[in-house]
């Protein structure tokens, strides 16, 4: 399913990056008492939280399967990255809307805007190189979807949210830059409190498009579209098979179930029937190893 994609090394560019800005932020909305920076700030280090309870999701879902759970821990990374989601609109961006309404009702000007600036730039400088890793390893599944077909369609939770985490901060530290910068030539305080408020309200839309995708996954999304074509084609492409009547699917993290109803080809024992499946179902691991569980049914109709 990866296709060579590795959501952790996505995660620990983010995590690396979220880290260093977040510090600087702080102390530069501490020194400057901008409230696009402190907004930033905040955002940052929900961040930091957010990609740590990606890689615990992705270490909680590597646990083998027990008698209560006979498929294994897979889709509870899809619920981390949920919690994520939730932290993204509320933390980040609930958060970042209350900082610059309150900004508007009690304006202070922002002091040192240089320092700001710096510290903006900074920010967008590390957070461009978060965002090239994670569309490094983005590429390596997308094929020739756009980023937003790739986004609507993939079963990788991980990197939906670290996509969804990079571009929102990316954007947010460029509206602070802009809003800081106005802020300076005007000498208008309102422009850092609005700024604070569009950051917010882009987080909170994020967070809105990652939750949605991630529920998608949480309820029981099957394998991609694309991906069923080929396991079909694969199938049927096997001697053993006559026809794939049917054949179902679910995405349970880097893992998937699939369970097949197939019209097989005669072969006049049922030792035959049973060897032929068995030779299918070992080539069909082979080609598609995300398969950890497959339940294989020789039928005549669907």
């Amino acid at each position: 399913m990866a296709g060579g994609a590795n959501p952790v090394k996505a995660v620990l560019y983010a995590l690396g990056a979220n880290f260093a800005i977040a510090v600087t932020k702080y102390i530069a909305a501490f020194i400057t008492n901008s409230g696009s920076m402190l907004a930033e700030a905040v955002h940052s280090t929900a961040d930091c939280g957010n990609q740590l309870l990606l890689l615990l999701g992705m270490k909680r879902a590597k646990r083998p399967p027990s008698p209560d759970y006979p498929l294994g821990f897979g889709k509870e990374t899809y619920f981390w990255s949920f919690i994520v989601a939730l932290m993204l609109f509320s933390v980040g961006g609930l958060f970042s809307v209350y900082e610059g309404w309150h900004k508007l009702h009690e304006p202070e000007a922002i002091k040192f805007p240089l320092l700001a600036l710096g510290v903006l730039g900074f920010g967008i400088v590390a957070e461009s190189f978060s965002t090239w890793g994670c569309l490094t390893e983005v590429n390596k599944l997308r094929g020739n979807q756009t980023l937003w077909q790739w986004f609507r369609s993939s079963r990788n939770s991980e990197l939906i949210v670290i996509l969804g985490e990079d571009l929102a901060a990316l954007f947010g530290l460029t509206l602070a830059f802009i809003a800081v910068s106005i802020t300076w030539a005007t000498g208008d305080p309102i422009w850092d409190a609005l700024g604070s408020i569009a950051i917010g309200v882009l987080l909170i839309v994020v967070a809105i498009l990652v939750g949605i995708e991630v529920k998608a996954l949480l309820v029981g999304q099957g394998v991609e579209d694309t991906t069923r074509a080929e396991m079909v084609k694969f199938l049927e492409d096997q001697p053993a098979v006559e026809k794939v009547l049917n054949l179902l699917s679910l995405q349970m993290g880097p893992d998937a179930m699939i369970a097949v109803k197939a019209r097989m080809r005669p072969t006049g024992t049922d030792v035959a029937l049973v060897e032929g499946i068995n030779k299918t179902e070992v080539a069909f691991r082979e080609a598609f190893p995300q398969v950890a569980f497959l339940f294989f049914e020789p039928d005549l109709k669907d």
